[in-house]
């Protein structure tokens, strides 16, 4: 392919290497890329940048610096000369490979060509549009940082160093996708991090061979966790951090991608997903109290609706004191049925609301809630205990901190009622043991999903039960194999 196409080395001759960089970057086609032909100390000069990547002040200066110039300062010496007094810019580098020149153009930097030179002079002067951080929606704090990341790679890296000052912290830089190039950090504490686990993490991204990583985070998931038909993530994301900082100090790798606000902690367990930092911006006993009651949401929002089912259709398993569960009046269709339509049409309703304006988010709520309550209840299309039973279901999963595992355990919750419905009791039982099969099965990065439960560490299980005070936490996980296990 031509975008693939291997050029040489930069010439000494200006004007060869004007027309393969203009071959290379496609310029006279492109608008927004941009050469400028200039002659300053008697000698030919010429730049190539993209339009809207570069700092206009900064490189208006260096512009007024070349003007200045007498054709006896470049005399001798030229190349030195010109990166280490006349360009007053801290980001310079040079490099004689036109391929790597075409790339760093096309990132962002700025290309300076001189005539004589058999190397290229690369200005990193460049901006990116970029939104100032705001607080995640979907991480939320009542008391905390109101700060989050963006879609800039060298904003979120500071923003985590901002966290983090530590000497060991280390933000190693890799370009994946052989067309998209696409800028990624793998950020990790040295003195903490496990040396093989970071070498298997940097491999996995090093095989990644696409063209491009258009979704960015997402697709990079996609490529280093494997397990493709799997609904649960082996990997967390956030978009705070101060989250991320939490779990660099515990031994993870951070994986940050430009162009998108998420970072991928890895490796993670199946109950990284179920806490928030919430938790940890409360009191210990508050934040306990809070880790119950988000741990009782997300089983509520798995089983209820089969369990239900399942009394509802079999009544003869309930004592006498719980004979209320069940329908008290048949809706005009089967059961399962009403709990299949009912889901569809809540996911059709979320899918709806992000593509809803805010201004008009309170009438399709309004729509919602006649649609499905009680115009739906009142015609015999559904009974009460159905609607009642899964909006507690859809609590639970909105209570669910990571939004990949509250999509998992929708999935779960579907299979286990279609079984439920399917088998009865034992299609129940059956169920809830594959699932429970399947989580202890999976792995993420040779750790097993369901550690400390499976298998089983009593003093860390409880630690995942009960939101210990931080004082009290003087080890890091186990599974992550810390060079320094002692906080």
């Amino acid at each position: 392919m031509e975008s693939n196409k291997e050029y040489g080395t930069v010439s000494k001759n200006i004007h060869e290497n004007i027309h393969t960089i203009k071959d290379i970057l496609g310029i006279g086609k492109s608008f927004d890329v941009i050469h400028l032909d200039l002659h300053y100390a008697e000698r030919d000069m010429a730049i190539f940048f993209i339009d809207g990547f570069i700092k206009d002040e900064t490189f208006v200066q260096i512009m007024k610096l070349l003007a200045s110039l007498k054709e006896d300062d470049l005399a001798s010496n030229t190349l030195d000369k010109l990166i280490k007094t006349y360009i007053p810019y801290v980001e310079i580098e040079v490099t004689d490979d036109l391929n790597k020149l075409a790339d760093m153009v096309l990132a962002g930097p700025t290309a300076l060509i001189v005539d004589g030179l058999d190397q290229a002079i690369l200005i990193d002067a460049r901006t990116y549009p970029a939104r100032s951080p705001q607080e995640p929606d979907i991480e939320r704090v009542v008391r905390g940082s109101r700060d989050g990341y963006v879609e800039t790679l060298v904003f979120n890296t500071a923003l985590t160093r901002r966290r983090i000052r530590d000497r060991s912290l280390r933000m190693e830089y890799m370009q994946v996708g052989r067309r998209s190039k696409t800028d990624l950090v793998v950020c990790y504490l040295e003195d903490i991090a496990d040396e093989e686990l970071v070498k298997k993490i940097k491999s996995s991204l090093e095989k990644i061979d696409t063209d491009g990583i258009p979704m960015a985070e997402k697709t990079i998931e996609e490529f280093i966790s494997g397990n493709h038909w799997n609904p649960y993530p082996t990997v967390r994301y956030t978009e705070r951090p101060d989250t991320a900082a939490a779990h660099l100090y515990e031994g993870h790798i951070i994986i940050i991608v430009d162009g998108s606000p998420s970072v991928i902690i890895t490796p993670t367990t199946f109950w990284h997903h179920l806490q928030h930092a919430e938790e940890y911006r409360n009191k210990p006993v508050v934040g306990a109290y809070l880790r119950l009651v988000r741990f009782i949401a997300v089983w509520a929002s798995i089983f209820i609706l089969p369990l239900w089912y399942l009394f509802a259709v079999h009544p003869n398993l309930l004592p006498e004191q719980l004979s209320f569960i069940g329908p008290n009046e048949d809706g005009r269709i089967p059961l399962y049925l009403q709990f299949l339509i009912i889901e569809i049409g809540i996911d059709m309703l979320r899918m709806a609301a992000i593509h809803t304006p805010n201004s008009l988010a309170t009438a399709l709520g309004l729509v919602a809630a006649l649609m499905i309550g009680q115009v739906a209840v009142e015609v015999g299309l559904f009974s009460n205990e159905v609607i009642l039973y899964l909006s507690i279901a859809a609590i639970g999963m909105f209570a669910t901190p990571s939004y990949e595992m509250s999509l998992a355990n929708r999935i779960t919750r579907l299979i286990l009622l279609t079984l439920t419905a399917a088998f009865h009791a034992l299609g129940f039982m059956i169920g809830i043991f594959l699932w429970i099969l399947l989580l202890a099965w999976m792995k993420s990065y040779s750790v097993p999903y369901l550690w400390p439960f499976i298998p089983f560490d009593f003093k860390a299980f409880l630690d995942i039960l009960i939101r210990a005070p931080i004082p009290l936490k003087r080890t890091r996980p186990k599974f992550l194999d810390p060079k320094d296990p002692d906080r």
